[in-house]
């Protein structure tokens, strides 16, 4: 096994699916408790203890510290932070500035420049915007739940699989979102990192599946069921063809790192070299689709 992943403290044999929220142990899937805030081991489920734990030990039982997540979470902060020193107090409210405008997520349109308008977009070369959206946000508000979220469910992925295999699935979510939300809003200034996201929780619920846990008992079933239907619920406000897109990324690419690398003819690299490719086509999908939109 792979030594950056941490194993269940019950069942060694098993990764970790998550973390207890009460005594920071590991657990597998099969020893996940749902609890009103994250999952519970078996002896804190059972016993309702909560002890105080501190220093190295906070983190994954001291022995894998999710590196990653803090490191996307603090660029997602600090772009927002570039966001408020560029646009002023409006961006904490959410106003489109500066950086949106230059930034965010369309195919192809008019936008404010220097006091007068100039044609932008991925369809007008502008490829990088793909990439960038995915770090940009709405106000305030807007990143605080999709920090909140990417804290919870990255800390999970990366305990359990690694840096390497979750930044890859965080990478092609957010690049299958930005597909999604050109293909279903092509015309829409859109920004956050919801999609990517919304693909972590595909994959940990691909990864579930490995690990024998059917969709119906999955902990994350009712986690799931509530963003997708504040998705639909917030279908003025939110991108709900980068929510989708995202999502059926990160199944795609759990079903890669998780079913398919299983295989014994398949070789070690592949799963890895797949999912890039995964990533590479929705580059390519987005720019077509990008440069095929008319408005």
């Amino acid at each position: 096994m792979d030594p950056t992943v941490t194993t269940c403290y019950r069942h060694p044999d098993q990764p970790a699916g998550v973390i207890c929220q009460r005594c920071d142990r590991p657990i597998c899937p099969r020893c996940m408790h749902q609890a009103s805030v994250g999952f519970h081991c078996p002896e804190c489920a059972r016993t309702g203890r909560q002890r105080v734990v501190q220093g190295s030990a906070a983190f994954a039982g001291g022995r894998v510290v999710p590196v990653l997540t803090y490191v996307l979470i603090g660029i997602n902060v600090a772009v927002f932070l570039i966001g408020i020193l560029v646009d002023g107090a409006s961006a904490i409210g959410g106003v489109i500035g500066r950086m949106q405008y230059d930034f965010a997520l369309f195919a192809k349109g008019l936008i404010p420049s220097d006091g007068g308008w100039v044609l932008a977009g991925v369809g007008e070369g502008q490829w990088y915007r793909i990439v960038t959206s995915g770090f940009l946000h709405y106000g305030i508000f807007h990143i605080a739940v999709n920090m909140y979220a990417l804290y919870l469910l990255g800390r999970v992925l990366e305990v359990s699989i690694g840096r390497l295999r979750t930044g890859a699935i965080y990478g092609a979510s957010l690049v299958a979102g930005a597909l999604g939300a050109l293909i279903a809003s092509p015309g829409s200034l859109t920004a956050g990192a919801s999609g990517a996201i919304f693909g972590l929780m595909g994959a940990l619920l691909m990864l579930l599946r490995a690990q024998g846990i059917p969709f119906r008992d999955s902990p994350l079933l009712p986690t799931l069921a509530l963003n997708l239907a504040l998705t639909l619920f917030f279908v003025r406000y939110v991108s709900v063809g980068g929510h989708f897109g995202g999502f059926v990324g990160g199944v795609i690419c759990g079903w890669l790192l998780f079913d398919v690398a299983r295989r014994p003819a398949v070789p070690k690299w592949a799963p890895l070299a797949l999912t890039g490719a995964v990533a590479m086509v929705c580059v390519v999908g987005s720019i077509v689709v990008a440069g095929n939109y008319t408005g």
